[in-house]
C-alpha cells in the first residue's frame, strides 16, 4: 500500500461516518426498516466513494493491487470494529444475523476501491 497509515485512517472513517449516521437514524429502524436499510446502504456507498477518491488521488504504482488491498483493509476494519460492538458489546447479536444484516454490506468497499483502481489504471 502506498500509505498504510492513510489507508487505515480512511478505513476507520468509512466505518465511523455510517455508524454515527445510523446512530441518529436508529429510531427509523423500528418503524421504517426498509428505509433505514436502504439509506444506510447509500451512506456506506457514498462514504466509500468519497474516501476512495481521496485515497486514489495520490496512488503511485500498481493501482489494481492498491484497490484490492485498500478495499480488503476497509472491509476488515469495519467488520472488526462492528464485531466488538455487535457480538460482545452492548448490542449482542449472533454472528450469522450480524453478517446477514450488516456485515455483507461492507463488501461495497472492495467493490468501490477495485473499480476505482481499474479506472485510475486506465488513465
Amino acid at each position: 500500500m502506498n500509505s498504510l497509515t492513510r489507508a487505515a485512517l480512511y478505513g476507520f472513517l468509512v466505518w465511523l461516518i455510517p455508524f454515527v449516521i445510523s446512530f441518529f437514524m436508529f429510531p427509523l429502524k423500528g418503524t421504517h426498516l426498509e428505509f433505514f436499510k436502504t439509506t444506510m446502504a447509500v451512506v456506506v456507498t457514498v462514504t466509500g466513494v468519497v474516501f476512495a477518491v481521496l485515497y486514489f488521488k495520490s496512488v503511485q504504482g500498481n493501482a489494481l493491487q492498491e484497490g484490492i488491498s485498500v478495499g480488503i483493509l476497509w472491509f476488515f476494519i469495519s467488520i472488526v470494529i462492528d464485531l466488538c460492538l455487535f457480538l460482545w458489546g452492548p448490542m449482542k447479536m449472533p454472528f450469522s444475523s450480524y453478517m446477514l444484516n450488516i456485515g455483507i454490506t461492507y463488501l461495497i468497499y472492495p467493490a468501490i476501491t477495485i473499480g476505482m483502481s481499474v479506472m485510475v489504471r486506465g488513465r
